[in-house]
């Protein structure tokens, strides 16, 4: 029997050098979306009896414990990370526990790729691609956000202060590494003034 081979959408490519911030693609992560509602305190506490952390109720919000992390996609939707590795008996072990409620989980590690940008500046760099203000106050670490980034869907999670990862759709993979390559160029950085006075 052949092993299963498994290649991220981005192996064939390396960022170059002249950047002004780094990004790489981040290979090894699992995915499962769960979903079932946060007002059923069966299926809460079966998430959490598994995944060793309450599912976040908040909008935008994400948690982790050790090397497992919840991310808030809507009010009865949750993307789980973890390690590859482990996302094939992690979603099994969801299964089993809530099968006795109303739930859907499925390992969707092969659907997105993972972008990892880093570096300060990076914000701005995402902000030639977004209409989000992510200078605001709003985009805190732990902060989770669906968004249009370069014309499609993208999932936006705020690592820490200058560490972002972009998830987009696989086949989009291409598309938003080259966009990042464009506009992460050192010579085309941006540099903010920052809040000004007001001419009288």
């Amino acid at each position: 029997m052949s092993e299963l081979y498994v290649e991220s959408p981005l192996a064939h490519r390396e960022a170059p050098q002249g950047l002004s911030i780094e990004l790489r693609e981040i290979t090894d992560r699992g995915m499962i979306d769960v979903r079932g509602s946060a007002s059923d305190k069966k299926f809460m506490a079966a998430a959490k009896k598994v995944l060793g952390i309450d599912l976040p109720k908040a909008s935008r919000t994400s948690v982790s414990w050790g090397d497992v992390k919840a991310l808030w996609l809507s009010i009865d939707q949750w993307l789980i990370l973890c390690s590859r590795a482990k996302a094939v008996e992690l979603a099994a072990t969801l299964k089993t526990e809530l099968g006795g409620t109303h739930s859907l989980i499925v390992d969707v590690s092969d659907m997105r790729a993972v972008l990892r940008l880093e570096g300060e500046g990076v914000r701005e760099v995402l902000l030639k691609g977004s209409s989000l203000d992510l200078l605001s106050d709003d985009y805190t670490p732990g902060t989770v956000r669906r968004m249009r980034y370069a014309e499609i869907a993208a999932l936006l999670h705020v690592v820490e202060d200058t560490v972002f990862d972009v998830y987009v759709f696989r086949s989009y993979a291409d598309y938003a590494w080259d966009f990042i390559l464009a506009t992460a160029r050192a010579p085309a950085k941006v540099t903010l003034f920052g809040a000004q006075s007001t001419p009288i």
